[in-house]
């Protein structure tokens, strides 16, 4: 409930600060709060706006997934095996700094017009992200609590699960949060071209046709969707992470 609050208490300030900015500039550049609100809730009567908003939501949810699935067992990996660390590091701070979004033409060359080429691109984009974390987290453990587990018997499996996943895992859901806004960053670039649905194409269609309130529709709903999913990935780690919310509860 207070997380709902805070949030409601931030739109009442930015529909504050919307509406002022609209008295300023005209309501042509930049249409009140109020009529945009309004419009939006008919939007969601409509099927057409649940098909873009639906293939949005779809993209970034499976992209995020994707990146998370292949980029934390790989940060794993690299943070703990030295041999392979020295291998790929190289080639992964080579390529992290290149903007992914330049790849979109070939991606949709190789992949089609599809979602594929779309969902790629942002996987790969968020999976630098969560990559860099994951490894600088596990090479941070501190050796003796390897070297202890060890010499209790431990496996390399049980290891795995009891000593590096629950050391690296807050880093890395901290990372997941933080690429949340990326990836929906670069979605809004991936759909603006080359397809007919999705919250990005809404915009920009609405853009072009000089329609503003279905422009700032689509705007307010691409927010929501960054905020929803970001919210996701706070409950994910709340749940992932029960140590730790038991460790702060006690220094409080």
């Amino acid at each position: 409930m207070r997380a709902l609050f805070r949030y409601l208490l931030a739109l009442a300030a930015l529909l504050a600060i919307w509406q002022i900015g609209s008295l300023a500039l005209g309501e042509f550049l930049l249409p009140r709060p109020l009529d945009v609100l309004a419009y939006f809730g008919e939007a969601l009567t409509t099927g057409a706006f649940w098909q873009h908003a639906g293939a949005s939501a779809w993209r970034v949810l499976s992209a995020m997934s994707l990146a998370w699935l292949v980029a934390f067992p790989l940060g794993l990996i690299l943070g703990h095996v030295r041999s392979v660390d020295n291998t790929l590091s190289p080639m992964v701070f080579l390529t992290y700094p290149l903007p992914k979004i330049v790849l979109l033409p070939l991606f949709l060359t190789l992949f089609g017009l599809g979602d594929l080429p779309r969902v790629l691109l942002i996987a790969l984009t968020t999976g630098y992200q969560i990559l860099v974390v994951t490894r600088a987290s596990a090479q941070g453990l501190d050796k003796k609590y390897l070297d202890s587990f060890r010499s209790l018997g431990g496996t390399p499996l049980q290891m795995l699960r009891h000593v590096l996943i629950p050391a690296a895992l807050p880093d890395a859901m901290t990372a997941l949060k933080v690429a949340s806004g990326t990836a929906v960053a670069v979605l809004f670039m991936a759909e603006s071209f080359a397809t007919r649905r999705g919250l990005g194409f809404l915009i920009m269609d609405a853009w072009g046709r000089g329609d503003q309130l279905e422009m700032f529709t689509g705007i307010l709903a691409m927010s929501l969707l960054g905020v929803a999913l970001y919210e996701l990935c706070n409950v994910l780690e709340t749940r992932s992470c029960r140590w730790r919310n038991f460790h702060m509860a006690g220094k409080r």
